[in-house]
């Protein structure tokens, strides 16, 4: 039997986060995308669920459920940071399941599995 596995399901890990980063932050982290469960740490990191469908701002008009969902490629870890339907030179973040206005809005949004 393999005796060297670190977890059974890294869906829920800790990861270093950029400073600032709060709890119920969408977050980057290399490639990995998620929220941020508890504030960042004084050890720079944070408990990271990469599952789920969250509530979160998305900024740009959703006129169809399962539009894709991008998180910004830099300046991750503030209150600011942006989720959007642009994708840009962004990252794939989830599939918003909830249509909405061009304003910006809180929607649940499920988190990709890439």
């Amino acid at each position: 039997m393999a005796t060297n596995q670190v977890y059974a399901n890294a869906q829920h890990i800790p990861l270093p986060v950029p400073s600032g980063t709060k709890s119920g932050d969408p977050v980057l982290v290399g490639a990995l995308v998620g929220v941020a469960i508890i504030d960042r740490e004084a050890d720079g990191a944070a408990t990271v669920w990469r599952d789920g469908a969250w509530n979160l701002t998305v900024t740009g008009e959703v006129t169809v459920i399962g539009a894709p969902v991008y998180i910004a490629a830099a300046g991750q870890g503030t209150r600011q940071t942006k989720l959007t339907v642009t994708a840009g030179s962004d990252v794939l973040f989830g599939y918003a399941l909830a249509t909405k206005g061009a304003a910006d809005g809180v929607i649940p949004v499920a988190i990709a599995q890439v």
